[in-house]
């Protein structure tokens, strides 16, 4: 999906986000930013691809955020992102409580799966519009019950699809990664820096 308008040059971001990981990712690559959480509604119909679904919800978060700033008062480019787990077709979500986190950690052991995550880039200005998305395919070893339980008892995994953090200790279930590692922490560096590129922002010039 790639909407564009003329676009205008801006050294500044917003991240349309209240997710501490992806505060970190972005701050990672020394351009000025602030954050401004996204109230956007997380529905979708069951029957779209993982692909439509993170690129839908990344631009919806974007989207908010622009309407928040209408009229806009100065130049700047907004982030949205969204991540998904899908294991056998089936998007699996954030886990409720421990128990679920449980379920769905157990699900995943011994197996592949596939994560999905979307980047929107809105210039406030002109409004050109970019979303794209990359997959990374992770496979974790068959852990214990007792692993599992202990790891869902640490909470490390409730506010994440998949119910786990390949940055934290979630790390020890995985066995390897085919594709981008940030893309699985939340916020894929090297598609973003690409896009931000397209709208004048250069991390390395």
């Amino acid at each position: 999906m790639n909407l564009e308008i003329a676009a205008s040059s801006s050294q500044y971001v917003i991240l349309a986000s209240t997710s501490p990981r992806r505060r970190e990712l972005l701050a990672s690559l020394h351009i000025p930013f602030e954050v401004i959480p996204s109230e956007a509604d997380e529905t979708t119909p069951e029957q779209w691809e993982p692909e439509r679904i993170v690129m839908e919800l990344a631009l919806r978060k974007a989207k908010a955020v622009q309407a928040t700033l209408e009229p806009a008062t100065r130049e700047a480019v907004i982030i949205g992102s969204d991540t998904i787990v899908v294991l056998d077709g089936q998007v699996l979500g954030k886990p409720k409580d421990e128990a679920e986190a449980a379920s769905l950690l157990r699900s995943l052991q011994g197996r592949s799966h596939d994560v999905y995550t979307a980047v929107a880039c809105i210039d406030v200005i002109t409004g050109r519009t970019e979303v794209e998305y990359r997959r990374t395919t992770v496979t974790m070893r068959t852990a214990a019950e007792e692993e599992i339980a202990a790891y869902a008892r640490t909470g490390e995994g409730l506010d994440k699809a998949g119910a786990y953090a390949i940055q934290g200790l979630g790390s020890i279930f995985v066995t390897g990664i085919e594709g981008c590692y940030f893309n699985v922490v939340g916020l894929p560096l090297s598609l973003l820096s690409e896009m931000l590129g397209h709208f004048g922002i250069h991390v390395l010039r």
